[in-house]
Protein backbone atom coordinates (compact mmCIF):
# COMPACT_ATOMS: atom_id res chain seq x y z
CA UNK A 1 0.00 0.00 0.00
CA UNK A 2 1.43 3.38 -1.03
CA UNK A 3 1.79 6.23 1.47
CA UNK A 4 -1.37 8.30 1.87
CA UNK A 5 -1.45 12.09 1.93
CA UNK A 6 -3.55 14.89 3.38
CA UNK A 7 -3.78 17.77 0.88
CA UNK A 8 -4.86 21.27 1.93
CA UNK A 9 -7.01 23.26 -0.49
CA UNK A 10 -6.72 27.00 -1.13
CA UNK A 11 -8.97 29.15 -3.36
CA UNK A 12 -7.38 32.34 -4.74
CA UNK A 13 -9.63 35.24 -5.68
CA UNK A 14 -8.34 38.78 -6.33
CA UNK A 15 -5.08 38.11 -4.40
CA UNK A 16 -6.91 36.83 -1.30
CA UNK A 17 -7.96 33.36 -0.14
CA UNK A 18 -11.70 32.70 -0.11
CA UNK A 19 -13.84 29.89 1.28
CA UNK A 20 -14.56 28.13 -2.02
CA UNK A 21 -15.56 28.26 -5.66
CA UNK A 22 -19.13 29.29 -4.81
CA UNK A 23 -18.39 31.07 -1.52
CA UNK A 24 -16.16 34.14 -1.95
CA UNK A 25 -16.06 34.92 1.78
CA UNK A 26 -12.49 36.00 2.57
CA UNK A 27 -10.53 33.46 4.61
CA UNK A 28 -7.13 35.17 4.50
CA UNK A 29 -5.67 38.30 2.93
CA UNK A 30 -2.18 36.72 2.94
CA UNK A 31 -2.06 33.49 0.88
CA UNK A 32 1.68 32.92 1.47
CA UNK A 33 1.39 33.04 5.25
CA UNK A 34 -1.63 30.74 5.08
CA UNK A 35 0.34 28.28 2.95
CA UNK A 36 3.13 28.34 5.54
CA UNK A 37 0.61 27.49 8.25
CA UNK A 38 -0.58 24.50 6.19
CA UNK A 39 3.02 23.32 5.93
CA UNK A 40 3.58 23.75 9.67
CA UNK A 41 0.40 21.80 10.44
CA UNK A 42 1.82 18.83 8.53
CA UNK A 43 -0.18 18.95 5.31
CA UNK A 44 1.53 16.86 2.63
CA UNK A 45 0.69 19.27 -0.18
CA UNK A 46 -1.46 22.24 -1.18
CA UNK A 47 -3.96 22.38 -4.01
CA UNK A 48 -4.21 26.02 -5.11
CA UNK A 49 -7.35 26.78 -7.13
CA UNK A 50 -7.19 30.03 -9.12
CA UNK A 51 -10.62 31.66 -9.47
CA UNK A 52 -9.38 34.56 -11.61
CA UNK A 53 -11.77 36.10 -14.12
CA UNK A 54 -9.44 38.47 -15.99
CA UNK A 55 -5.94 38.25 -17.47
CA UNK A 56 -4.64 40.74 -14.91
CA UNK A 57 -6.06 38.73 -12.01
CA UNK A 58 -4.53 35.58 -13.47
CA UNK A 59 -1.06 37.14 -13.65
CA UNK A 60 -1.39 38.36 -10.06
CA UNK A 61 -2.47 34.88 -8.98
CA UNK A 62 0.54 33.32 -10.76
CA UNK A 63 2.86 35.65 -8.86
CA UNK A 64 1.26 34.52 -5.59
CA UNK A 65 1.50 30.86 -6.57
CA UNK A 66 5.17 31.34 -7.46
CA UNK A 67 5.84 32.90 -4.04
CA UNK A 68 4.00 30.05 -2.30
CA UNK A 69 6.07 27.47 -4.20
CA UNK A 70 9.29 29.27 -3.26
CA UNK A 71 8.29 29.57 0.40
CA UNK A 72 6.88 26.19 1.41
CA UNK A 73 8.76 22.90 1.21
CA UNK A 74 5.79 20.74 0.26
CA UNK A 75 4.29 20.07 -3.19
CA UNK A 76 1.94 22.72 -4.59
CA UNK A 77 -0.58 21.69 -7.25
CA UNK A 78 -2.20 24.37 -9.38
CA UNK A 79 -5.64 24.35 -11.00
CA UNK A 80 -8.23 26.74 -12.38
CA UNK A 81 -8.35 28.67 -15.64
CA UNK A 82 -6.44 26.04 -17.66
CA UNK A 83 -7.63 26.27 -21.27
CA UNK A 84 -4.41 25.85 -23.27
CA UNK A 85 -0.89 24.53 -22.99
CA UNK A 86 0.42 27.99 -22.08
CA UNK A 87 -1.71 27.94 -18.90
CA UNK A 88 -0.16 24.64 -17.81
CA UNK A 89 3.31 25.94 -18.68
CA UNK A 90 2.85 29.02 -16.50
CA UNK A 91 1.72 26.97 -13.49
CA UNK A 92 4.61 24.52 -13.78
CA UNK A 93 7.13 27.29 -14.37
CA UNK A 94 5.74 29.07 -11.30
CA UNK A 95 6.89 26.02 -9.34
CA UNK A 96 3.81 23.79 -9.14
CA UNK A 97 4.59 20.09 -8.92
CA UNK A 98 1.49 19.31 -10.97
CA UNK A 99 -1.13 21.11 -13.02
CA UNK A 100 -4.71 19.91 -12.49
CA UNK A 101 -7.00 20.00 -15.53
CA UNK A 102 -10.65 20.67 -14.73
CA UNK A 103 -12.60 17.89 -16.45
CA UNK A 104 -15.86 18.32 -14.55
CA UNK A 105 -17.61 19.84 -17.56
CA UNK A 106 -15.92 17.58 -20.06
CA UNK A 107 -12.32 16.72 -20.80
CA UNK A 108 -10.29 18.10 -23.69
CA UNK A 109 -8.41 15.02 -24.96
CA UNK A 110 -6.19 17.03 -27.29
CA UNK A 111 -5.04 19.39 -24.52
CA UNK A 112 -4.55 16.51 -22.06
CA UNK A 113 -2.39 14.62 -24.53
CA UNK A 114 -0.45 17.71 -25.60
CA UNK A 115 0.53 18.86 -22.08
CA UNK A 116 1.27 15.32 -20.93
CA UNK A 117 3.67 14.73 -23.81
CA UNK A 118 5.20 18.20 -23.44
CA UNK A 119 5.75 18.29 -19.67
CA UNK A 120 5.57 14.64 -18.67
CA UNK A 121 2.67 12.49 -17.48
CA UNK A 122 3.79 12.84 -13.85
CA UNK A 123 3.06 16.59 -14.04
CA UNK A 124 -0.60 16.29 -15.07
CA UNK A 125 -3.64 15.56 -12.88
CA UNK A 126 -7.35 15.97 -13.61
CA UNK A 127 -10.31 17.03 -11.46
CA UNK A 128 -13.66 15.23 -11.81
CA UNK A 129 -16.95 14.90 -9.93
CA UNK A 130 -17.51 11.32 -11.13
CA UNK A 131 -15.17 8.73 -12.70
CA UNK A 132 -17.32 8.61 -15.84
CA UNK A 133 -16.27 12.17 -16.69
CA UNK A 134 -12.83 10.88 -17.62
CA UNK A 135 -11.93 8.39 -20.32
CA UNK A 136 -10.03 5.53 -18.63
CA UNK A 137 -7.65 5.01 -21.55
CA UNK A 138 -6.87 8.73 -21.70
CA UNK A 139 -6.26 8.83 -17.95
CA UNK A 140 -4.01 5.77 -17.99
CA UNK A 141 -1.88 7.08 -20.83
CA UNK A 142 -1.66 10.77 -20.01
CA UNK A 143 -2.43 11.40 -16.30
CA UNK A 144 -0.68 10.56 -13.05
CA UNK A 145 -3.65 11.12 -10.72
CA UNK A 146 -7.12 12.58 -10.28
CA UNK A 147 -8.84 14.77 -7.71
CA UNK A 148 -12.37 13.51 -7.09
CA UNK A 149 -14.63 16.25 -5.71
CA UNK A 150 -17.48 13.84 -4.84
CA UNK A 151 -16.26 11.87 -1.85
CA UNK A 152 -19.47 9.85 -1.75
CA UNK A 153 -18.19 7.75 -4.66
CA UNK A 154 -14.58 7.51 -3.47
CA UNK A 155 -14.35 3.72 -3.30
CA UNK A 156 -16.21 3.25 -6.58
CA UNK A 157 -13.85 5.70 -8.28
CA UNK A 158 -10.79 3.97 -6.84
CA UNK A 159 -12.01 0.65 -8.19
CA UNK A 160 -12.26 1.85 -11.80
CA UNK A 161 -9.60 4.58 -12.01
CA UNK A 162 -6.34 3.53 -13.70
CA UNK A 163 -4.48 6.25 -11.71
CA UNK A 164 -4.35 7.16 -7.99
CA UNK A 165 -7.34 9.08 -6.59
CA UNK A 166 -7.29 12.03 -4.17
CA UNK A 167 -10.76 12.48 -2.66
CA UNK A 168 -12.45 15.66 -1.49
CA UNK A 169 -14.16 14.47 1.68
CA UNK A 170 -16.66 16.15 4.02
CA UNK A 171 -16.52 15.52 7.77
CA UNK A 172 -17.03 11.78 8.29
CA UNK A 173 -16.54 9.32 11.13
CA UNK A 174 -13.05 8.07 11.91
CA UNK A 175 -14.06 4.51 10.99
CA UNK A 176 -15.28 5.70 7.58
CA UNK A 177 -12.07 7.66 6.99
CA UNK A 178 -9.90 4.67 7.86
CA UNK A 179 -11.98 2.48 5.57
CA UNK A 180 -11.49 4.87 2.65
CA UNK A 181 -7.75 5.28 3.26
CA UNK A 182 -7.32 1.50 3.40
CA UNK A 183 -8.61 1.33 -0.18
CA UNK A 184 -5.64 0.51 -2.41
CA UNK A 185 -6.02 3.15 -5.12
CA UNK A 186 -6.92 6.03 -2.79
CA UNK A 187 -3.82 8.25 -2.70
CA UNK A 188 -5.06 10.76 -0.14
CA UNK A 189 -7.71 13.10 1.20
CA UNK A 190 -8.44 16.76 0.51
CA UNK A 191 -11.41 19.08 0.97
CA UNK A 192 -13.26 20.14 4.11
CA UNK A 193 -12.22 17.09 6.13
CA UNK A 194 -8.60 18.22 5.94
CA UNK A 195 -9.31 21.94 6.33
CA UNK A 196 -11.48 21.46 9.42
CA UNK A 197 -8.97 19.15 11.11
CA UNK A 198 -5.72 21.01 10.46
CA UNK A 199 -4.83 21.29 14.14
CA UNK A 200 -5.33 17.54 14.64
CA UNK A 201 -3.65 16.38 11.45
CA UNK A 202 -0.56 14.99 13.15
CA UNK A 203 -2.66 12.99 15.62
CA UNK A 204 -4.87 11.80 12.76
CA UNK A 205 -1.84 10.54 10.86
CA UNK A 206 -0.67 8.62 13.93
CA UNK A 207 -4.08 6.95 14.25
CA UNK A 208 -3.87 5.95 10.59
CA UNK A 209 -0.43 4.42 11.13
CA UNK A 210 -1.67 2.52 14.17
CA UNK A 211 -4.31 1.02 11.89
CA UNK A 212 -1.74 -0.14 9.35
CA UNK A 213 -2.16 2.75 6.91
CA UNK A 214 1.22 4.14 5.70
CA UNK A 215 1.30 7.93 5.80
CA UNK A 216 3.62 10.30 3.93
CA UNK A 217 6.56 11.79 5.84
CA UNK A 218 7.52 11.87 9.51
CA UNK A 219 8.66 8.26 9.79
CA UNK A 220 12.30 7.72 10.74
CA UNK A 221 14.27 4.61 9.78
CA UNK A 222 16.34 4.75 12.98
CA UNK A 223 15.15 5.19 16.55
CA UNK A 224 17.11 7.07 19.20
CA UNK A 225 18.33 3.80 20.73
CA UNK A 226 20.17 3.03 17.47
CA UNK A 227 22.61 5.93 17.99
CA UNK A 228 25.91 5.84 19.90
CA UNK A 229 25.67 8.66 22.41
CA UNK A 230 28.45 10.81 23.80
CA UNK A 231 29.29 10.90 27.50
CA UNK A 232 26.68 13.63 27.90
CA UNK A 233 23.97 11.51 26.28
CA UNK A 234 23.87 13.71 23.21
CA UNK A 235 24.52 13.32 19.47
CA UNK A 236 26.22 16.13 17.50
CA UNK A 237 24.40 17.42 14.42
CA UNK A 238 26.18 18.99 11.44
CA UNK A 239 23.75 21.27 9.61
CA UNK A 240 24.09 21.87 5.86
CA UNK A 241 22.12 24.12 3.51
CA UNK A 242 20.30 21.83 1.08
CA UNK A 243 20.56 24.36 -1.77
CA UNK A 244 24.10 25.69 -1.44
CA UNK A 245 25.60 22.71 0.44
CA UNK A 246 27.34 25.18 2.78
CA UNK A 247 27.89 23.99 6.34
CA UNK A 248 25.78 26.30 8.51
CA UNK A 249 26.32 25.23 12.11
CA UNK A 250 26.89 22.39 14.56
CA UNK A 251 24.47 21.68 17.42
CA UNK A 252 23.39 18.76 19.61
CA UNK A 253 20.32 16.61 20.09
CA UNK A 254 19.00 14.53 22.93
CA UNK A 255 16.22 11.98 22.46
CA UNK A 256 13.43 14.53 22.87
CA UNK A 257 15.02 16.94 20.36
CA UNK A 258 15.52 14.12 17.85
CA UNK A 259 11.94 12.90 18.12
CA UNK A 260 10.56 16.45 17.99
CA UNK A 261 12.56 17.12 14.80
CA UNK A 262 11.17 13.94 13.21
CA UNK A 263 7.64 14.84 14.28
CA UNK A 264 7.55 18.52 13.27
CA UNK A 265 9.99 18.68 10.34
CA UNK A 266 11.71 21.69 11.98
CA UNK A 267 15.20 21.37 13.45
CA UNK A 268 15.05 21.11 17.24
CA UNK A 269 18.19 20.91 19.39
CA UNK A 270 19.29 20.54 22.99
CA UNK A 271 21.15 23.50 24.47
CA UNK A 272 24.04 22.32 26.62
CA UNK A 273 24.50 25.74 28.22
CA UNK A 274 20.82 26.29 29.07
CA UNK A 275 20.08 22.59 29.53
CA UNK A 276 16.82 22.82 27.61
CA UNK A 277 15.24 22.10 24.24
CA UNK A 278 15.28 24.84 21.59
CA UNK A 279 13.65 25.10 18.18
CA UNK A 280 15.96 26.84 15.75
CA UNK A 281 14.25 30.09 14.70
CA UNK A 282 11.61 30.13 17.43
CA UNK A 283 12.61 33.64 18.51
CA UNK A 284 14.33 34.92 15.35
CA UNK A 285 12.02 33.40 12.76
CA UNK A 286 15.06 31.81 11.09
CA UNK A 287 13.68 28.29 11.08
CA UNK A 288 15.38 25.28 9.57
CA UNK A 289 13.13 22.85 7.70
CA UNK A 290 14.34 19.28 7.33
CA UNK A 291 15.19 18.01 3.88
CA UNK A 292 17.04 14.91 5.06
CA UNK A 293 18.70 13.43 8.14
CA UNK A 294 21.62 11.05 7.62
CA UNK A 295 23.69 9.19 10.21
CA UNK A 296 27.42 8.59 9.75
CA UNK A 297 29.08 5.16 9.60
CA UNK A 298 29.50 4.96 13.39
CA UNK A 299 25.94 6.13 14.13
CA UNK A 300 27.29 8.83 16.43
CA UNK A 301 26.79 11.96 14.28
CA UNK A 302 23.86 13.27 12.24
CA UNK A 303 24.10 15.26 9.01
CA UNK A 304 21.01 17.44 8.59
CA UNK A 305 20.31 18.98 5.18
CA UNK A 306 17.87 21.83 5.68
CA UNK A 307 16.04 24.71 4.07
CA UNK A 308 17.41 27.68 6.00
CA UNK A 309 15.16 30.71 6.49
CA UNK A 310 17.38 33.79 6.90
CA UNK A 311 20.83 33.56 8.49
CA UNK A 312 21.83 30.51 10.52
CA UNK A 313 24.19 32.24 12.93
CA UNK A 314 23.07 34.31 15.93
CA UNK A 315 25.52 37.00 14.76
CA UNK A 316 23.42 37.53 11.64
CA UNK A 317 25.90 35.69 9.42
CA UNK A 318 24.58 33.21 6.87
CA UNK A 319 26.83 30.50 8.37
CA UNK A 320 28.46 30.14 11.78
CA UNK A 321 31.73 29.31 10.01
CA UNK A 322 33.39 32.57 8.99
CA UNK A 323 36.63 32.85 11.03
CA UNK A 324 39.51 31.87 8.70
CA UNK A 325 42.18 29.92 10.56
CA UNK A 326 44.33 28.82 7.63
CA UNK A 327 43.89 29.14 3.88
CA UNK A 328 46.22 27.28 1.52
CA UNK A 329 44.44 28.06 -1.73
CA UNK A 330 47.13 30.61 -2.60
CA UNK A 331 44.74 32.69 -4.64
CA UNK A 332 43.56 29.73 -6.71
CA UNK A 333 40.56 30.46 -8.89
CA UNK A 334 37.21 28.83 -8.15
CA UNK A 335 36.58 27.35 -11.57
CA UNK A 336 36.01 23.95 -9.93
CA UNK A 337 32.54 25.26 -9.00
CA UNK A 338 31.04 26.81 -12.16
CA UNK A 339 27.95 28.14 -10.38
CA UNK A 340 30.19 30.19 -8.09
CA UNK A 341 31.83 31.76 -11.13
CA UNK A 342 28.42 32.64 -12.55
CA UNK A 343 27.33 34.11 -9.22
CA UNK A 344 30.48 36.19 -8.84
CA UNK A 345 30.28 37.62 -12.36
CA UNK A 346 26.57 38.26 -11.91
CA UNK A 347 27.22 40.00 -8.58
CA UNK A 348 29.69 42.32 -10.34
CA UNK A 349 27.11 43.11 -13.05
CA UNK A 350 24.46 43.82 -10.40
CA UNK A 351 26.89 46.10 -8.56
CA UNK A 352 27.55 48.04 -11.77
CA UNK A 353 23.81 48.56 -12.14
CA UNK A 354 23.53 49.92 -8.59
CA UNK A 355 26.88 51.73 -8.52
CA UNK A 356 27.76 52.90 -12.06
CA UNK A 357 31.46 53.07 -12.93
CA UNK A 358 32.79 55.50 -15.50
CA UNK A 359 34.02 53.74 -18.63
CA UNK A 360 32.29 50.48 -17.76
CA UNK A 361 30.95 48.54 -20.76
CA UNK A 362 28.31 47.03 -18.50
CA UNK A 363 27.07 50.48 -17.56
CA UNK A 364 27.11 51.45 -21.24
CA UNK A 365 24.66 48.59 -21.90
CA UNK A 366 22.44 49.55 -18.97
CA UNK A 367 22.42 53.19 -20.10
CA UNK A 368 21.41 52.23 -23.65
CA UNK A 369 18.55 50.14 -22.31
CA UNK A 370 16.79 46.88 -23.05
CA UNK A 371 16.82 47.16 -26.86
CA UNK A 372 20.61 47.47 -26.94
CA UNK A 373 21.03 44.56 -24.52
CA UNK A 374 18.76 42.36 -26.62
CA UNK A 375 20.55 43.37 -29.83
CA UNK A 376 23.92 42.38 -28.34
CA UNK A 377 22.50 39.12 -27.00
CA UNK A 378 21.18 38.25 -30.46
CA UNK A 379 24.53 39.07 -32.04
CA UNK A 380 26.40 36.85 -29.57
CA UNK A 381 23.98 33.97 -30.19
CA UNK A 382 24.69 34.28 -33.90
CA UNK A 383 28.44 34.32 -33.20
CA UNK A 384 28.08 30.99 -31.39
CA UNK A 385 26.42 29.47 -34.44
CA UNK A 386 29.18 30.78 -36.73
CA UNK A 387 31.92 29.60 -34.36
CA UNK A 388 30.41 26.11 -34.22
CA UNK A 389 31.24 25.74 -37.94
CA UNK A 390 34.90 26.41 -37.17
CA UNK A 391 37.00 23.30 -36.41
CA UNK A 392 38.78 25.13 -33.56
CA UNK A 393 36.67 24.55 -30.38
CA UNK A 394 38.32 27.46 -28.54
CA UNK A 395 36.37 29.95 -30.61
CA UNK A 396 33.10 28.40 -29.46
CA UNK A 397 34.18 28.77 -25.82
CA UNK A 398 34.95 32.45 -26.29
CA UNK A 399 31.61 33.13 -27.97
CA UNK A 400 29.62 31.20 -25.35
CA UNK A 401 31.37 33.17 -22.60
CA UNK A 402 30.43 36.43 -24.37
CA UNK A 403 26.85 35.24 -24.73
CA UNK A 404 26.61 34.27 -21.05
CA UNK A 405 27.93 37.67 -19.99
CA UNK A 406 25.32 39.50 -22.07
CA UNK A 407 22.65 37.10 -20.84
CA UNK A 408 23.55 38.02 -17.25
CA UNK A 409 23.27 41.71 -18.13
CA UNK A 410 19.76 40.93 -19.35
CA UNK A 411 19.03 38.99 -16.15
CA UNK A 412 20.13 41.94 -14.03
CA UNK A 413 18.04 44.31 -16.15
CA UNK A 414 14.93 42.15 -15.70
CA UNK A 415 15.56 41.23 -12.05
CA UNK A 416 16.11 37.49 -12.57
CA UNK A 417 18.60 35.60 -10.37
CA UNK A 418 20.73 32.52 -11.04
CA UNK A 419 18.87 30.74 -8.25
CA UNK A 420 15.61 31.17 -10.15
CA UNK A 421 17.22 29.81 -13.33
CA UNK A 422 18.81 26.78 -11.65
CA UNK A 423 15.63 26.02 -9.70
CA UNK A 424 13.66 26.06 -12.94
CA UNK A 425 16.17 23.73 -14.62
CA UNK A 426 16.05 21.39 -11.63
CA UNK A 427 12.24 21.26 -11.81
CA UNK A 428 12.44 20.23 -15.46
Amino acid sequence: MNEKKFIACMYLHQKHVVAGEEDLTEVSWNPVELAKSYRDKKCDGILVCDLSQTDREKEEALDIIKEICETVEIPVMGCGGIHRMEDVKKLLYAGCSQAVLDCRSGCNPELTQEVSLKFGKEKIYAMVDYPAQLDEKLAEEFLSGIFLTNGAVAKEAAAVSPVPVFCFMPEISLDKLLDILQTENIAGISGSLVMENLNELHALKNICRENGIPMAGEEAVYEWKDFKLGADGLVPVVVQDDKTEAVLMVAYMNQEAYEKTIETGRMTYYSRSREELWVKGETSGHFQYVRSLTADCDMDTILARVVQVGPACHTGSYSCFFHDIQNRKNGEAKEHNPLKVFEEVFATIQDRKLNPKEGSYTNYLFDKGIDKILKKLGEEATEIVIAAKNPNPNEIKYEIADFLYHMMVLMAEKGISWEEITSELARR
